[in-house]
């Protein structure tokens, strides 16, 4: 019964990201020459150096990748990246943006700003906005060595060693300042400020701090078998309950203040979680 309001709200977050990624580049990139990464980055190179329309080089680089990516993607995220793209293009090729300022440092990062939210709010709806994910994602099956993220860096790399030569120095300098611009909106907007960390707790008192974390912070926690003596101190080789919960990085430090309140002495280990699923995530309402 919720689909139809969940297909909805996706439209709704790639209508507003093609919206956004269209102002960055128009009221901010195009008139000062620069570009952001990406397969968006190599359209914009093209553009400038061949004087061929922006709108067109999008569709043409971007969706053979998307083709490619069809059976990782799935059907439906597939249509989504064709039917977002293909917005963008159009949107700009007929939709005027006003040229918001000449200031280059303020040109580069409010451009990489809305790019970023675009890039993000579609990625939210489910769609993609840039084939250079996918074209890593593919490559990186075939170079095991190789992650994604370091695909896609070693990618961006060379676009902008290019836009040295095509552009210039200084605007392939401010490109980049506009890339770690929307590299990092990007980033807020998939996770927000809500976003998870995973926390694995060590302790004698793991009974106290498992009644903490769930009647106190409100949180899920897992609980799993360990054995304690294999450290340089040599204990005894006793089994001990091992605390696992997710929280966001704003519940961070009152987790850690109430561990260390019940055991001083507790071990403490925390890692970035890109999302979640299921169990007690989001934390229950107060009454």
């Amino acid at each position: 019964m919720n689909r139809p309001n969940s297909e909805f709200q996706n439209a709704l977050f790639i209508v507003a990201g093609i919206f956004s990624a269209a102002f960055g580049l128009k009221s901010f990139l195009l008139s000062s020459h620069f570009i952001d990464g990406g397969v968006t980055g190599v359209s914009m190179l093209l553009a400038s150096a061949f004087k061929l329309p922006l709108s067109v080089l999008l569709l043409v680089i971007n969706l053979p990748f998307v083709a490619l990516g069809y059976n990782q993607l799935g059907r439906r995220f597939a249509v989504r990246s064709v039917l977002a793209i293909a917005g963008l293009a159009l949107v700009l090729a007929v939709v005027p943006f006003p040229d918001v300022t000449p200031d280059l440092l303020l040109t580069a990062v409010f451009g990489g700003v809305f790019i970023g939210a675009g890039i993000g709010l579609a990625m939210r709806g489910g769609a993609v906005l840039d084939g250079t994910e996918i074209a890593a994602l593919l490559v990186s099956r075939h170079l095991v060595l190789l992650k994604v993220s370091d695909l896609i860096l070693v990618f961006n790399l060379l676009i902008f060693s290019v836009a040295v030569v095509v552009l210039g120095t200084e605007e392939a300098l401010y490109s980049m300042l506009t890339y770690f611009a929307a590299a990092r909106v990007l980033e807020f907007v998939l996770n927000g400020i809500e976003q998870y960390t995973g926390v694995t707790i060590v302790s004698t008192q793991s009974d106290a701090i498992r009644k903490v974390i769930t009647e106190k912070l409100g949180r899920g926690v897992t609980i799993y078998m360990g054995r304690s003596g294999y450290g340089k101190q040599g204990e005894p080789r006793l089994d001990r309950d091992i605390v696992f919960t997710v929280v966001t990085r704003l519940e961070l430090p009152g987790l850690r203040t109430v561990v260390q309140q019940i055991d001083p002495k507790a071990f403490i280990v925390q890692y970035r979680i890109d999302d979640a699923q299921g169990g007690i995530v989001k934390k229950r309402a107060l009454h």
